[in-house]
């Protein structure tokens, strides 16, 4: 039997990656997957311009402040200059993109449209407030009987991580990051 909830947290890098690794083995395998970032706009990344491939079995919906260079990023011409206005407006709750992300979720949920929900960077959503961890917990409780589910991010509550079937963390053992070198066009993004 597949879990119903996965949840893949930790401070290391690859919470993400292992997530889109599971979203394309069951898009290969003919599942409709849905994956919802939290908190993301960058519209840059590698799995936005690969998810176009998969005739609708694999969608990428984000919801979050885009970044001011995004076009000149996707044209490989540019990359990200850390300047955290995309953090930083992702984070005002006067934007909703929480609140919209949620909507969205809820929605694609009860449809019965998608047999995997991804949903990306939502302890952020959660650890910040800007999600009710009751409201997302009794709505985790409903839809996981309905659809598989994938929680992705940093410091993911306990109490999600005692719901979920699965839960792994991600360590950083090495990384270039460490020695300042950061995202690298078609390797993080």
């Amino acid at each position: 039997m597949l879990p119903r909830l996965t949840v893949i947290t930790g401070n290391g890098k690859g919470k993400t990656t292992a997530a889109m690794g599971r979203a394309v083995f069951a898009a290969w395998n003919g599942e409709r997957v849905l994956v919802v970032q939290f908190l993301k706009g960058t519209g840059y990344t590698g799995e936005l311009q690969s998810a176009g491939q998969w005739s609708g079995h694999f969608v990428i919906k984000q919801f979050g402040a885009g970044c001011l260079h995004s076009e000149e990023i996707r044209q490989g011409l540019g990359e990200c200059r850390r300047c955290g206005s995309c953090f930083r407006a992702n984070k005002l709750p006067e934007n909703r993109f929480v609140g919209q992300a949620f909507d969205y979720v809820r929605q694609a949920a009860e449809s019965g449209q998608w047999d995997l929900l991804v949903l990306d960077e939502v302890s952020h959503a959660v650890n910040k407030g800007l999600l009710d961890m009751a409201e997302f917990v009794a709505w985790l409780q409903g839809a996981m009987p309905k659809v598989r589910l994938v929680l992705t991010g940093r410091n993911m509550s306990p109490q999600l991580i005692a719901l979920a079937d699965e839960a792994t963390e991600c360590e950083m053992v090495k990384h270039p990051i460490s020695q300042g070198i950061f995202g690298r066009w078609g390797v993080e993004y």
